[in-house]
């Protein structure tokens, strides 16, 4: 009997479209694809696109709702509550014993955070001393800031995250008046009253609505006969599902930028690299480092939360960025763009309709400089050049990429504009891109220094629709290779068909001992598993922080019916062929210095340095390194050999099975000694353990 092919659906909810893809679980190739517009008007919001694209995107292929092992949507709904000012109006009841209790009321009474222009979320207030707090009082305290219009209710407590008791009390009494609530220890384990409350405050303004299109959705779902768990995007880069939505939807914010960041990181299996989402007027551009993105704080209205998000750079340049003159010169290129100024780009035009064109100077809108480049035909109609017709016009953007166009339109319509500065069609054009990744250039280079990033090493990976207008000559500038996503247009819905589970633990704890480490290691595990993660696949990470003395355990894994489906494994001379590539050497140049029964390490020579790629069975590259010596051990003596390399690497990973232990981010080798002795708990001691010391 043959095996029924497995297929994994992923949903992007944009703001103009909402676009499904499906993919075949086992070669990722997408098999099926459909886009709507996003149904904000629609009776039942958001979801009821949703489900319309994932119904097509079914029918479309021809494949049985039971044969969906994974189905998971981003969602823009929690930023564009927030952006809107469109959110349920919140109380805060807070508790706090003995000497702390009047700071306590303090930091709790949270002020107006600003969320648009006129909207500012004021939360209500009530303060409980713990000695005092029972049904009764908590009972009380909540009918007060109902009665004064809140909808939802935030319990916040001085030492909740110690002992969330006293949450759960004021919990038990707003639900019993049937308001949803959320409790500040289930938003964080940090420290920090003040950061905490506030960022329950925002969660919970999106509660009700967010619970609203959850439920939608999830029944739409498992009406249409689809099975598999209902994930949502998180704006980390990882997937929760639909249970844990409703509980906590602030960590859905910025899901969007997530979504392509995961498409990169599964789709074209980068471990190192800097991604650029590039649309027509800005660009997104981040950090994906030992094959996670990297994450920061979200702001809100100007405050910090202790919401976990992509850390993102956004810039004022992209493909349909328009060109400056002024006095016979180039003077800028963006932020505006062709979109906003209402102009066609010349690029996607004939090139016989700039026959006799001129050089037009206009004010795109009202305050803004008359100094933007129009191109205007002899029939009056005018076009853009943007940074996409000087990408065409030089040949950086290919045909296959989404930026192509009509290179001899492009060359048409710059030619009067390099008349009037003087100088050469080739030479007008490449001015226009200089100009543009002259932006774009510094904060590569930050983003490389600020994270330790392999310089030789690192990948430039284009996403968005405009990627090929900047990336081929940013990166030819840099001295960096560079990858576009195929399917850049729906690289975000590839992202979110592929993402992984994925769960944070973070506790402030002074010198961390190894149980210490243990516990929030097994806590991380824990929750994702919840979450929907298989525990054999999951993977924890740790960072300590001496600094700020904060502790984060990072769990990801794969979701519970995918790690179930038939996977294909990769031979060796695959694995090798995925190396070569990466490194840019011959195939004959690599080989094979260590493996598990999960992962094979492939170096090659290169300038005098062992470059090294860890390829999994997948074919994902999981560490990518241009200098690294590789240790075999056992898991007997697996401890013994970390600590004599420790001193003379800057980075260490322990390769176990199909597991990376990433000890890069822990400074202490005795820190680090303690999370290798507890991932080697119960690992029987004659298992082969891979030791990759890399070098800078």
């Amino acid at each position: 009997m043959e095996e029924r092919k497995a297929y994994r659906i992923g949903i992007d909810v944009g703001g103009t479209f909402t676009k499904a893809v499906l993919v075949d679980d086992d070669s990722h190739e997408i098999v099926g694809r459909y886009s709507t517009l996003t149904t904000h008007a629609g009776a039942r919001g958001v979801a009821e696109g949703v489900v319309e694209v994932f119904r097509r995107v079914l029918e479309g292929s021809r494949v049985a709702p039971e044969d969906v092992v994974f189905l998971a949507h981003s969602t823009t709904q929690a930023t564009n509550a927030l952006l809107e000012g469109d959110v349920a109006p919140v109380g805060i009841v807070a508790i706090a014993s003995g000497p702390a209790a009047a700071l306590a009321a303090k930091q709790s009474r949270i002020d107006g955070i600003e969320l648009a222009p006129g909207r500012t979320l004021h939360p209500g207030h009530r303060f409980i001393k713990g000695e005092a707090l029972n049904e009764a009082a908590a009972a009380e305290a909540v009918r007060a800031l109902q009665e004064e219009g809140a909808k939802v209710i935030v319990a916040t407590s001085a030492f909740g995250v110690d002992d969330g008791s006293d949450e759960e009390a004021i919990r038990d009494a707003a639900t019993a008046l049937g308001l949803p609530v959320t409790c500040g220890h289930e938003i964080s384990k940090l420290y920090g009253l003040a950061t905490r409350t506030r960022t329950a405050v925002i969660n919970a303004s999106i509660l009700p609505r967010m619970i609203e299109t959850a439920d939608m959705t999830q029944r739409s779902v498992r009406e249409a006969g689809i099975a598999a768990p209902l994930m949502i995007m998180r704006g980390d880069g990882g997937v929760m599902d639909v249970n844990e939505m409703r509980r906590r939807p602030a960590m859905t914010m910025l899901s969007g930028p997530a979504a392509s960041v995961a498409g990169a990181l599964m789709h074209l299996r980068i471990s190192d690299g800097i991604y650029f989402e590039v649309g027509g007027t800005s660009t997104n551009i981040g950090v994906i480092r030992n094959g996670r993105p990297t994450v920061k704080y979200a702001r809100v209205g100007g405050h910090e939360t202790y919401v976990s998000s992509l850390d993102v750079r956004v810039l004022g340049i992209a493909g349909g960025s328009l060109v400056r003159v002024a006095d016979g010169r180039l003077v800028d290129v963006g932020p505006r763009s062709a979109h906003i100024a209402g102009l066609a780009y010349s690029a996607f035009a004939d090139a016989s309709v700039f026959d006799g064109a001129t050089v037009e100077l206009f004010q795109p809108g009202p305050g803004e400089a008359a100094d933007h480049v129009a191109i205007r035909c002899r029939d009056g109609s005018r076009y853009a050049i943007t940074t996409t017709c000087a990408a065409n016009a030089l040949g950086y953007a290919r045909p296959g990429m989404h930026a192509f166009g009509n290179p001899d339109a492009a060359r048409a319509a710059i030619a009067p504009l390099a008349a009037l500065l003087g100088v050469s069609v080739d030479d007008a054009a490449r001015r226009v891109l200089e100009r543009a990744t002259d932006k774009v250039i510094p904060v590569v280079e930050q983003l490389v220094a600020e994270y330790g990033l392999d310089h030789d090493q690192s990948m430039l990976v284009g996403e968005g629709g405009g990627a090929g207008a900047l990336m081929p000559f940013a990166a030819e500038r840099l001295g960096l290779r560079h990858v576009i996503s195929p399917d850049a247009e729906v690289i975000s819905s590839i992202g979110v068909a592929l993402a992984l589970v994925r769960e944070v633990v973070e506790r402030v704890i002074a010198d961390p001992t190894p149980e210490d480490l243990r516990a929030i290691r097994r806590e991380a595990l824990d929750a994702v598993v919840r979450l929907g993660a298989a525990a054999e696949t999951v993977e924890v990470t740790i960072e300590v922080d001496a600094h700020s003395q904060r502790v984060r355990a990072t769990a990801v894994g794969a979701s519970e019916m995918r790690a179930r489906s038939h996977r294909k494994r990769l031979g060796e001379a695959e694995a090798r062929a995925v190396a070569a590539e990466s490194m840019g050497v011959p195939l004959a140049g690599t080989a094979v210095t260590g493996s598990t029964d999960g992962m094979r390490l492939i170096q090659a020579q290169i300038d005098g340095r062992h470059s090294l790629r860890a390829v999994d069975l997948d074919g994902a590259i999981r560490i990518q390194r241009s200098n690294a010596a590789v240790e075999r051990a056992h898991a007997s003596d697996a401890l013994a050999a970390l600590k004599a390399q420790w001193n003379e690497a800057n980075e260490m990973f322990l390769v176990l099975g199909a597991h990376v232990i990433d000890l890069s981010g822990i400074a202490g080798r005795d820190q680090a000694m303690a999370v290798a002795r507890t991932e080697l708990d119960g690992v029987p001691a004659d298992t082969t353990v891979l030791l990759v010391a890399a070098r800078k």
